[in-house]
């Protein structure tokens, strides 16, 4: 009897898949988190724009070293669920804490701690996966770990809304503040205890070398993009110190130029964006939890549907189409005869910067798969995991350095020159992506099928509390 192994067939999932639904809260924790954190720092502590973007940065690259060490222990030692469940552990941990601190240097440090903490959670869970599930199933997987990851985010969101604008409209905001925070520390040591009860370590027969799987791993981008994204890629950081015996191929450079280029222009606007929100425009917490619900719901909403437009269409026209609105849009974020029509902190002119962001997360979706497919259209398959690993250091670079320039900018010369350097950047970056060379690569359907499932868009397993998407070793940025 012969059996056609590409029938798709359907399997329940057995006990040790379930730990999948450990990522779940640990979404939702993250979706409370992402705007939480600047918040609390920006009211209970006072700190300034340029101060909440050097949390975020050292947050960040905290995690570099730490997932390295955590990725090659948990090979050296054969006990990854000892790991995955000590950095949930951890994390929660720390996230009870900073909801605690006292002061903003023990915020700023319980922050970097959790960096740490939660830099495990990207290598092992994805090794994990790879080991506890046939290589057939991997795409599909690490697609319903993006589906989690972006549908806990905007459960975190709206329930962050909900906790802020109904359960504590009249209590004190800081008091309220901190007990959300709390609760999303709560959830992330829910992610630990489902992740005790549900995951079965592989036999040592099952072991993979995460070397062999660089293509799949490096695919991975995020679905939802986040105010701290730059510690999702950040960690690609080392492939640029690794020597290589190639030149680079010059469109391959220019495209890798163009990425840092573009990815320092969309830190310098979402670095300060928290800030923005509550202080320029005049929101409250709540009203800053629904912006950021917008971009990550309609993000989510259309990641698959940018998939298939992008392959009905060449990646480099959809991206610079995507990167042109990207630019109006930040452009219309500035202050305008709108802010005085609607008001600032008004009902309209909330309505009218969520659908702003939303737009954003829209453009966001269609960015996340062309770049990604338009790179691995432009080189070829022998150099793809190469190219990826330098397309997460490339744009990790550019996010830090992003991060760090958009606080700076707003706290010394304010939101106009921040979000129009924003934009004129990001213009930059087109410019040298338009210059590329390219044709639009005819690939047989079976694999551009296999491109699109291994492009779920998430930026991974979250290295972070608040990261979760599918599990690459490349960790999805924390905030959006």
């Amino acid at each position: 009897m012969s059996v056609d192994i590409k029938a798709h067939v359907v399997v329940r999932p057995s006990s040790s898949d379930l730990w999948f639904l450990a990522y779940l809260p640990l979404a939702i924790s993250d979706g409370i988190a992402t705007p939480l954190i600047p918040l609390l720092a920006l009211q209970h502590f006072g700190a300034t724009a340029f101060a909440v973007t050097i949390i975020i940065a050292a947050s960040a690259m905290s995690q570099v070293p730490f997932t390295i060490l955590w990725g090659n222990l948990s090979d050296r030692i054969a006990h990854r669920k000892f790991f995955l469940v000590g950095s949930f552990l951890a994390t929660g941990v720390s996230i009870i804490l900073i909801a605690l601190a006292h002061d903003l240097l023990t915020y700023f440090w319980l922050n970097v701690v959790e960096g740490l903490a939660s830099a495990a959670s990207a290598p092992i869970g994805t090794m994990l996966l790879l080991e506890t599930r046939h290589r057939r199933w991997w795409p599909a997987d690490i697609g319903l770990f993006g589906l989690i990851s972006g549908l806990g985010t905007t459960v975190g969101l709206a329930l962050g809304f909900v906790w802020l604008f109904v359960v504590g409209l009249n209590q004190p905001a800081i008091q309220v503040m901190t007990a959300l925070l709390i609760l999303s520390g709560v959830l992330a040591l829910v992610s630990a205890g489902i992740a005790w009860a549900w995951i079965e370590e592989p036999p040592a027969a099952a072991r993979v070398d995460r070397l062999s799987v660089a293509d799949l791993v490096h695919l991975h981008r995020g679905v939802v993009e986040r105010l701290r994204h730059v510690r999702a890629r950040v960690v690609g950081l080392v492939d640029l110190t690794r020597p290589t015996s190639e030149r680079l191929p010059g469109r391959e450079f220019l495209f890798l130029a163009a990425l840092g280029i573009m990815s320092v222009g969309f830190d310098i606007f979402y670095g300060p964006f928290p800030v923005f929100l509550w202080k320029s425009a005049h929101f409250s917490d709540a009203g800053v939890f629904i912006v950021y619900l917008g971009s990550a719901a309609a993000s989510t909403a259309l990641f698959f549907h940018s998939g298939k437009a992008v392959d009905r269409h060449s990646p480099k026209s959809v991206f610079l189409e995507s990167l042109a609105g990207r630019i109006v849009l930040m452009l219309l974020f500035l202050w305008g005869p709108i802010y005085v029509l609607l008001g600032l902190g008004s009902p309209g002119l909330l309505a009218w910067l969520t659908l702003l962001n939303a737009l954003l997360g829209v453009t966001w979706a269609f960015i996340s798969t062309a770049s990604t497919l338009f790179l691995v259209r432009l080189v070829g398959r022998a150099a793809r995991g190469r190219a990826l690993g330098l397309y997460n250091a490339f744009a990790g670079a550019g996010s830090l350095l992003g991060t760090l320039a958009g606080g700076w900018l707003y706290a010394t010369y304010g939101v106009h020159l921040a979000y129009s350097i924003a934009a004129i950047t990001i213009l930059v970056g087109a410019g040298v992506l338009l210059a590329i060379p390219y044709h639009l690569f005819q690939l047989p359907h079976h694999s551009a099928h296999r491109v699109r499932h291994l492009h779920p868009g998430g930026n991974s397993l979250h290295a972070s509390a608040r990261a979760t998407v599918p599990p690459p070793p490349v960790p999805i940025g924390r905030r959006p």
